[in-house]
């Protein structure tokens, strides 16, 4: 259908997007930025994004931006706000639509406006162009309450994971340490976490035989190797270790069926 044009006797602002897209490495959370090459701020590191379209929307100006300027493609962003300060943009009156996304740290280069593309730890983000830097701010506040609420960080890990790799991204995204026995029985009392069977020996084996060979192993032939002579806190302790490095995976259902009863919330 062919756009209907209409004048206006009165003066109305540009609409841009940007997009704060968060990676992790396994130990750091990362940012996504470009080096800006044009002016204003040429020579700047701040987030991808650009100019709306008049015929796409603001996700898709988002998505499109992005691509063009880092080599990323991403499906879906999330909204984090709009702002508007008057003097955000020294060109003109710009308002802009701020995105936010969790993606896989991967190759990016860039491109279009931008002379290059480079992820940045969160603790190393140099100081960005226009109010870049208050937009990552509120993208960190967003991200840190939404982890309570949804399970934004699952797309940063394989689909399979160890309790210590994702205890290492959420410490990263909240920006503290958790005692691990406690953040290993949170996280399995969510209900969230489905864990993956593997058949292989492992150290710490499902098989009395097994953990029987494990404990010769480690004390020598003159260890016990009956379950009543282990006492119970190093058998817990054994358990502990072969579940620490047990297989998980993201239990969607399960969580669908937490949210439809808005009953999921996590607190560490």
């Amino acid at each position: 259908m062919k756009m209907q044009k209409y004048t206006y006797d009165y003066p109305h602002p540009a609409v841009a997007t940007d997009c704060v897209v968060f990676g992790f490495d396994g130990h750091d959370l990362k940012i996504l930025l470009i080096e800006r090459g044009i002016e204003p701020f040429k020579g700047a590191w701040a987030l991808p994004g650009g100019f709306l379209r008049m015929d796409e929307t603001a996700e898709q100006c988002a998505i499109r931006e992005l691509s063009e300027e880092t080599g990323l493609n991403l499906n879906y962003l999330k909204q984090l706000g709009t702002f508007s300060d008057v003097n955000r943009d020294p060109r003109e009156r710009v308002i802009s639509i701020a995105f936010y996304a969790l993606a896989r740290k991967t190759d990016v280069q860039g491109g279009d406006d931008a002379a290059q593309a480079k992820w940045f730890g969160i603790n190393d983000v140099p100081r960005l162009a226009f109010d870049h830097d208050y937009i990552l701010h509120k993208a960190l506040e967003k991200i840190r309450e939404d982890i309570h609420f949804e399970p934004v960080g699952f797309g940063l890990l394989d689909k399979e994971f160890t309790m210590s790799e994702l205890q290492r991204l959420y410490e990263a995204i909240l920006g503290v340490q958790f005692d691990r026995r406690n953040f290993h029985k949170k996280m399995l009392q969510t209900g969230i976490l489905e864990e993956v069977e593997d058949d292989s020996p492992t150290f710490f084996g499902k098989n009395s035989e097994m953990r029987s060979m494990s404990i010769d192993a480690l004390f020598g032939n003159s260890a016990p190797t009956s379950r009543s002579s282990y006492s119970s806190s190093h058998d817990d302790d054994c358990r502990s270790t072969r579940r620490w490095g047990t297989k998980f995976r993201f239990n969607k259902r399960r969580y669908d069926e937490f949210k439809e009863g808005d009953s999921f919330r996590q607190e560490f």
